[in-house]
């Protein structure tokens, strides 16, 4: 993924008698995306069937533009510490992305990038959050 190049320039000073004075290098960064190449945001659904799976999720999101639907109900049967310790870092993750991550019903859970926001309703209760603070 390429998001900016590099082009490398002299800067030439001149005094008021257009005396070359000294040539400071500089670096530009051209940060306007490859012509013809767009990037389109992908919704990406996993299954976590144990703590190892969380990988793939996190790479992912930390790119930028996927939307995860994580569907967690091997893990919560197989095993709700190890699924505890997955979201936890889901969260950390979802926080230092300032991504927006909520559960979805008692099996998914979905996180988003920072530009998009999970819709909740007032007074909605999350069963997920209930049941991880048990």
């Amino acid at each position: 993924m390429k998001f900016f190049s590099l082009k490398r320039t002299k800067k030439k000073t001149y005094d008021e008698d257009d005396n070359l004075q000294a040539e400071d290098e500089y670096v530009e960064l051209n940060t306007e995306a490859e012509p013809g190449k767009t990037s389109k945001i992908i919704v990406r659904p996993f299954v976590m069937n144990d703590f190892s799976d969380i990988k793939p999720i996190l790479d992912s999101l930390r790119e930028g533009y996927t939307i995860a639907l994580v569907n967690i109900k091997p893990l919560k049967d197989k095993d709700l510490v190890e699924l505890k310790r997955a979201v936890n870092k889901l969260k950390k993750t979802t926080d230092a992305i300032e991504g927006d991550i909520a559960g979805f019903g008692d099996d998914y859970v979905v996180i988003t990038p920072s530009f998009a926001q999970i819709y909740r309703t007032k007074g909605e209760t999350n069963p997920l959050k209930e049941e991880m603070e048990e």
